[in-house]
């Protein structure tokens, strides 16, 4: 968990979840772009074709080349090559196609270097369709017939990979590193701000993983059914972590980061369809839902936070909501009790089921938290309870908990307890360290709408 659960009590929002080396997008000018007219253009449509597509993209060119590393090179190349290709010729009719296209073309132009009769590259250049790719030219898809992937078989790319980031043979930290980076298309500065690491750090961190992947000769494609147990929590926490990313963004000037949310909930589905015995997978699913629901209420016309005190739930997506609780039903229905994620699902619907904050059942939200801290212990899980605690029982055996964390130094790199803290000081009365609390969450915030909404609690006492 990296987020401290979200109620009338927290510095902005209800809403998180209760918790991502350079990708392959586009980062820096490049030569002569910055002057081309379509530059500004480009560089934008590469963007949001890279954000939505990267996994597909990746997870193709892996299938299409055999090599994990060597699929995320020449998808590199194909972004570079496209910021300067759309911003002279304009976007492509199909950009997904064409970005893979020119992958796939670096791809045999990397083979044919190592050896011109090498076996593997005249395999590959076998299976080439239309489009120009060994001729050099530019590759001109748009027609089903020139789809250089089979459709079928795109949610299985993307499940590969992202069993393949999560083998055994790999740290649990270079999982989530490598997972994000190649699944989710993140930067090495959101990697690094969500794992709380030096970007130095996480780049080495990515570097190794994808040799230890190479080194171990891991195969792409989803694992069959023995093995995908052991690698199930890694590819789940990976997705917790880009929701979590999503639903409140650790830094920049927007508090949803929605496409990186729906990303994750686009794989959860998936996941799901793939593993419907596993409860983890639906309780993950439901948590995901359920905290999206509440997506359309929890920003103003201008971006800022809606607090869920404030928040007119009639804007909540009731659909989704529908869509949370049966996949908490499934999840529970398999009879061997809530995990974590299920656990913390059921705390969400808690909050989707009530008509307002006054009328929410903050008894069992506290019990389900007492059950999330024994099966899964962590300083930010005991910060949620401290917050349902002061909602269901007053801020005075809140701030006892709250102030233990402090002593134990657990959250000392966050602005969540201080956050939280100032929050239950101010109910108390205690302005002035109520103010010292809310500014110091504030200058530890790296979102910028949440720190104007501490700021402006700060500021209103006075």
């Amino acid at each position: 968990m990296a987020r401290a659960d979200r109620s009338a009590l927290s510095p902005t929002h209800p809403d998180g979840p209760a918790g991502p080396s350079g990708a392959p997008g586009p980062s820096g000018p490049v030569d002569g772009l910055d002057r081309a007219p379509g530059a500004d253009a480009a560089r934008r449509a590469v963007e949001a074709v890279w954000r939505i597509e990267s996994a597909r993209i990746v997870g193709a060119l892996t299938r299409f080349t055999g090599d994990f590393d060597l699929a995320e090179d020449v998808a590199q190349e194909a972004v570079a090559e496209a910021l300067v290709a759309w911003a002279r010729d304009g976007e492509p009719a199909s950009p997904v196609g064409w970005l893979l296209a020119t992958g796939r073309r670096r791809a045999i132009d990397r083979f044919r270097r190592r050896s011109a009769l090498d076996e593997r590259y005249a395999a590959l250049a076998g299976r080439l369709t239309e489009g120009g790719a060994s001729s050099g030219a530019d590759p001109a898809p748009g027609r089903p017939d020139d789809l250089p992937w089979d459709p079928d078989l795109i949610e299985d790319d993307v499940l590969a990979l992202m069993f393949v980031a999560c083998h055994p043979v790999l740290s649990p930290e270079a999982r989530a590193a490598l997972t994000l980076r190649v699944v989710a298309g993140l930067s090495s500065e959101e990697i690094a701000r969500a794992l709380l690491v030096p970007v130095p750090t996480l780049q080495a961190r990515i570097t190794r993983a994808k040799k230890t992947v190479a080194a171990a000769g891991v195969p792409f494609a989803v694992p069959p059914p023995e093995e995908r147990r052991e690698r199930l929590g890694g590819v789940l926490s990976v997705l917790y972590v880009l929701f979590t990313e999503g639903s409140t963004a650790t830094g920049g000037d927007r508090l949803l980061r929605a496409d990186l949310a729906y990303e994750a909930i686009r794989l959860a589905r998936t996941l799901a369809a793939l593993l419907p015995a596993e409860p983890e997978v639906s309780g993950l699913l439901a948590l995901f839902e359920l905290t999206a629901a509440r997506f359309p209420a929890r920003t103003g016309p201008d971006g800022e936070p809606v607090l869920l005190e404030d928040q007119d739930r009639r804007h909540w997506d009731r659909s989704a909501v529908r869509r949370g609780l049966a996949a908490l039903d499934r999840a529970t229905a398999t009879g061997h009790g809530l995990g974590p994620y299920g656990l913390q699902a059921a705390i969400a619907a808690c909050h989707a089921g009530a008509p307002s904050v006054a009328d929410t059942d903050w008894q069992r939200i506290v019990l389900l938290y007492e059950a999330l801290g024994r099966v899964a212990p962590s300083p930010v899980v005991d910060l949620n309870r401290a917050v349902a605690v002061a909602m269901a029982a007053g801020p005075e055996e809140a701030l006892r908990i709250v102030d233990g964390l402090a002593a134990s130094g657990r959250l000392s790199g966050s602005h969540l307890l201080p956050g939280v803290r100032g929050e239950l000081l101010t109910r108390l009365g205690r302005t002035a360290e109520a103010r010292s609390e809310l500014e110091l969450a504030a200058r530890m915030c790296r979102n910028t709408r949440e720190r104007s909404v501490l700021l402006r609690k700060a500021a209103a006492l006075g």
